[in-house]
């Protein structure tokens, strides 16, 4: 628990709207700044396993936890959308003085992602190169609603039971239903499930769990917008995937094939929805080659 410990002490603080947001900044490289985008329902620490490789190789990592989510605020009465998380992230970034970027994301965090690809196309489309993206790497996640298949504890999160759910929700129901989306031969820790728990449950989020699941309905809703933001993507992009991951595994990848033109694609054999956590070394190999190969 000492690294988990110090994760949170080496933070920083960003305020949103009056929030406070936590973030991680690190980076010893030369290759410019990568913002490090996480999932549902965890945080940036889920980052942890990769990020000494990715702080030697870039000259900035910067890793929020996205508002309701980890050490960051989690206000009971409050609009949480994709379009405002992605907010967070560029206005961190423009507080920092950082022009351009490179993003790596996962789960939830992929639709934010895709969001920021909307947004890029459209100030380059009338020539503002105030905040650019210069390439997107995308973990596990929800890309095409068509293709998505959430849990049933999400199903129940977004139904009418939703808040009921969320609030008497308990850490082994919790336990049960994250590892079921690892890998058969990679499932997390006790240790690893009690940190998610931790995240999940601090400043009592967990009453919020049935506002922050309204993301699926938000990808339904702007499918056009966040899949064409790929489909017409004027930057690198790579999707590393672990096909055994049931919620958007295998069939997120040929969905992919399917629709995005000249699909860069790494799959690693074995692993489920979080290969940062179940691979880390092939993950950031991946990366790594992606961002040297098609980046430079």
């Amino acid at each position: 628990m000492e690294e988990f410990a110090s994760w949170r002490a080496e933070g920083r603080r960003h305020t949103h709207r009056g929030h406070q947001i936590f973030w991680r900044d690190g980076g010893t490289g030369t290759d410019g700044t990568l913002v490090c985008i996480h999932g549902f329902p965890t945080a940036s620490w889920d980052w942890h396993a990769v990020w000494p490789g990715l702080c030697e190789r870039f000259a900035r990592v910067i890793a929020p936890d996205m508002i309701g989510f980890g050490w960051s605020a989690k206000p009971r009465h409050y609009d949480y959308t994709i379009t405002d998380q992605a907010d967070i992230h560029e206005n961190l970034l423009r507080e920092q003085g950082v022009a351009r970027f490179h993003i790596l994301a996962h789960d939830y965090g992929d639709t934010v992602a895709q969001e920021l690809l909307a947004r890029d196309a459209e100030r380059r489309a009338v020539d503002d190169d105030s905040l650019m993206i210069e390439s997107v790497c995308l973990l596990n996640g929800g890309l095409f609603p068509e293709a998505h298949r959430p849990r049933l504890v999400q199903r129940l999160l977004a139904s009418p039971l939703g808040p009921m759910v969320g609030v008497l929700g308990t850490d082994r129901t919790f336990f049960r239903n994250l590892a079921a989306v690892f890998g058969p031969d990679t499932k997390p820790s006790d240790t690893e499930l009690h940190q998610f728990w931790l995240l999940w449950c601090s400043k009592h989020g967990k009453r919020n769990g049935h506002k922050l699941i309204r993301y699926l309905a938000e990808r339904r809703k702007h499918r056009e917008r966040w899949v064409g933001a790929l489909q017409q993507a004027q930057v690198p992009v790579r999707l590393i995937d672990g096909p055994l991951d049931p919620v958007s595994g295998a069939h997120t990848v040929r969905r992919y094939r399917q629709l995005i033109p000249d699909p860069d694609v790494v799959e690693l054999p074995k692993i489920g929805h979080y290969p940062q956590l179940e691979a880390p070394e092939e993950t950031l190999a991946a990366f790594l080659e992606f961002h040297g190969h098609r980046v430079h």
